[in-house]
């Protein structure tokens, strides 16, 4: 039986040069990462919460906030740049120098995929939410992208209501607690200015042509460095990161296994949570990858 974990008894802060990152810690074992999605109103807690307590019996459970998104200390970056850099910070500052596990969710999976590929030394398994990859059969970017910077650009009730639906494949995942809870955090002015630097039209047009011009090799294209045995999890429903991004991470990452869920979005962890909680364990407690 798992045990009771509340937001208050797992809440830490570090001071960092990025400033205050707070975390939530739980367990005793060898180390997990957890690393959260974007997204308005998005959290560490929120993405984890309800498998926090599975996975604190078997590890000690790091779930990180990265800066910019409302808990952490804000930062002036890019978000995915700031989330980027803030892994290897928070790990040297908490004093974890060895390899860990990590689990990403959607941004983060790209996240933790970076760190796997530049530096290979601090991972020892990976798992991914969805998002990583690159659409190979489906439009791009994906509609939750295209709803996600709807709201980003006028910021309603509405327009957050119908983004939360494209994140799963139940509706009845997007109750009223969730919808204001979300609400609460996406339009605080400062986490608003920040998500803007990402996910506005303007900007995501800007940074897209951006990345094509300064002829940088994008992550994906180097998902072969990855030398962690990976596993890749994705709802088969997921509408903001299509299955078929799937594709190039399965056949590129040298240890990679894919396991889709049926009847479920881009919220694995909540909407297939047993099923998903149950591979994951199996994954990250088996001994003969490492």
């Amino acid at each position: 039986m798992t045990q009771a974990l509340t937001h208050e008894s797992t809440r830490r802060e570090i001071a960092t040069d990025l400033g205050v990152l707070r975390y939530h810690e739980a367990g005793d074992g060898p180390p997990l990462l957890l690393l959260h999605g974007s997204g308005p109103g998005v959290t560490g807690w929120r993405n984890y919460r309800g498998v926090l307590a599975d996975f604190a019996e078997h590890f000690r459970c790091l779930v990180l906030e990265f800066p910019g998104f409302g808990v952490s200390d804000p930062g002036d970056g890019h978000p995915m740049a700031m989330a980027g850099r803030s892994v290897g910070v928070f790990l040297d500052a908490i004093g974890v120098d060895g390899p860990v596990d990590m689990i990403g969710n959607s941004m983060g999976g790209i996240v933790a995929a970076t760190v796997a590929i530049n530096a290979p030394q601090r991972v020892n398994k990976l798992v991914t939410i969805g998002g990583i990859g690159k659409n190979t059969f489906a439009p791009s970017p994906g509609e939750g992208i295209r709803l996600l910077m709807e709201f980003t650009d006028n910021p309603t009730r509405e327009g957050l209501v119908r983004w939360l639906h494209s994140m799963v494949y139940d509706p009845s995942v997007v109750t009223e607690e969730l919808i204001e809870e979300r609400w609460a955090l996406a339009t605080d002015p400062t986490t608003l200015a920040i998500a803007s630097r990402m996910y506005s039209s303007a900007a995501f047009a800007a940074n897209t042509a951006a990345a094509k011009a300064s002829g940088a090799t994008p992550y994906w294209a180097q998902l072969s460095k990855i030398t962690a045995p990976t596993l890749l999890t994705w709802g088969r429903d997921d509408r903001v990161s299509p299955v078929d991004m799937a594709m190039l991470p399965m056949r590129d990452i040298p240890n990679a296994e894919l396991h889709v869920f049926p009847n479920c979005g881009h919220w694995t962890m909540i909407e297939a949570k047993e099923a998903w909680t149950a591979a994951v364990l199996a994954f990250l407690l088996r001994k003969d990858d490492v």
